[in-house]
């Protein structure tokens, strides 16, 4: 059987993802090209926003369709919006073969032969307090991948559905992620993304380390450094990342490990979402606006490259005009490199949902070109400060838009383009100075 994945959402979606497509395989199942080529298709779907759910929801009905003229084919649901429907998901589409929702994707193998059997309309969903299962995806190609180390998320922000449909926060024992990093370096992967929701609240909800386990040689007490400093020891990896970070996760002990282990990027996404204390307070972010310029003072202090990306939600309920002003002063201090600014979108089920949504369409749309234009400026002026230095570059390979220039990344996570040089290959660090600049790339030429 021929199957495919369509995958929305984040970093988390896409990892899942790649471990479904990992199991297919060793179930003698061939991945497709094509959509076309599929007999069996998984569509794996995010409900942080209603945008997304509702391209899931398009796509699964569009695939759906093809039944008519392709009655064999399976189509199947997967990932978040499957655990906050339920069944319900059959009333809206009632020719899906099966739903799995977040904690349940190691079933899947499982799920397609039912299907393939002639069973249908099968939901497969855990109770949060289930323990998750997390298969590994050793079927890895190039030379980056994402690997989970955290589920779950314990933080119920007002406008989080991810509480729900994530479950409560679990950390993976750290000798079960060091195997899977381990296994994937035999695949050529050279730079590995820790994830999870809150991922420095590795380890603060159940044991991960054991008690034989010999002590940090680093000192480190904490888990998560504990555990970045032993992805640091396999001699293949290149590159350590994390992803996403709560600034109460900034502990003295976190900035000592990023700034000593020389392996672990300094950079980190530290989602602020809003820069009044009044708006952060309502959405149950646990820090104050002192708080978050606290946290990044004490890692620039640190790391004086350190580079900072973030979230920020515009038209969050009840957001007044002084409010988004206090956000932009708020992204005027901090010097983001990047953002990600997304307009406020109900979920149901939500604290915020039962707030009145008062700030219109339009003044959301203002709000986040506003934010967007602020963005630009400053990462223009921090591009332009990086003219004439020599960066460290992880090769990508062929750029998006001009295949006879090549991309890759900094150790801060800003792309850089570039003439590559003969006999080039995807996951080679190469020296790289940069000759010019624009808000979220940098171009230059091997050095």
């Amino acid at each position: 059987m021929k199957f495919r994945l369509h995958t929305y959402g984040c970093q988390m979606n896409v990892r899942d993802s790649d471990a479904v497509a990992a199991m297919l395989t060793a179930a003698g199942h061939q991945q497709s090209v094509t959509e076309d080529e599929a007999d069996f298709i998984i569509v794996n779907s995010c409900s942080v926003r209603e945008k997304a759910e509702d391209k899931a929801m398009g796509k699964l009905g569009l695939l759906c369709k093809t039944k008519r003229e392709r009655p064999e084919r399976k189509v199947a649901l997967m990932g978040c919006m499957a655990q906050r429907m339920g069944k319900d998901i059959f009333k809206k589409i009632p020719l899906l073969d099966f739903t799995v929702g977040t904690r349940r994707c190691g079933t899947i193998p499982q799920l397609v032969q039912r299907v393939l059997d002639g069973e249908t309309n099968i939901i497969e969903i855990s109770k949060s307090e289930a323990t998750p299962d997390v298969p590994d995806s050793h079927n890895e190609t190039g030379y980056a991948a994402f690997v989970t180390i955290l589920l779950g998320c314990n933080r119920r922000c007002a406008y989080c559905i991810v509480p729900d449909v994530r479950g409560p926060e679990f950390s993976r024992p750290a000798k079960e992620i060091l195997t899977e990093i381990t296994a994937l370096t035999k695949h050529g992967i050279r730079e590995v993304t820790l994830l999870g929701q809150s991922v420095m609240n590795y380890g603060l909800m159940n044991s991960v380390w054991d008690e034989h386990d010999s002590p940090s040689p680093g000192g480190y007490t904490e888990a998560f450094s504990r555990l970045l400093e032993a992805v640091a020891t396999i001699p293949e990896i290149q590159r350590i990342r994390f992803t996403s970070s709560h600034p109460s996760g900034c502990t003295e002990e976190m900035v000592r490990a990023m700034n000593t282990l020389p392996k672990v990027c300094h950079h980190l996404h530290l989602a602020v979402q809003s820069g009044s204390n009044r708006i952060l307070k309502l959405m149950r972010r646990g820090y104050t606006r002192e708080e978050y310029l606290d946290a990044i003072t004490r890692l620039r202090a640190a790391m004086p490259d350190f580079s900072l990306t973030s979230d920020i939600i515009v038209g969050f309920p009840g957001e007044t005009e002084q409010d988004f002003e206090e956000t932009r002063s708020l992204m005027e201090q901090a010097q983001f490199d990047n953002a990600f600014i997304f307009k406020y979108s109900t979920r149901p089920g939500t604290p915020a949902a039962e707030m009145n949504d008062d700030v219109s369409k339009d003044e959301k749309m203002r709000r986040n070109q506003v934010l967007l234009a602020d963005l630009d400026i400053q990462g223009q002026k921090k591009n332009e400060a990086l003219i004439g230095s020599i960066q460290e570059i992880l090769v990508d390979g062929p750029s998006l838009r001009n295949a006879e220039r090549w991309a890759g990344r900094t150790p801060g996570n800003k792309i850089a383009v570039f003439t590559p040089r003969e006999g080039l290959t995807p996951g080679t660090l190469v020296k790289v100075r940069i000759i010019k600049a624009a808000p979220q790339t940098l171009y230059g030429e091997i050095v």
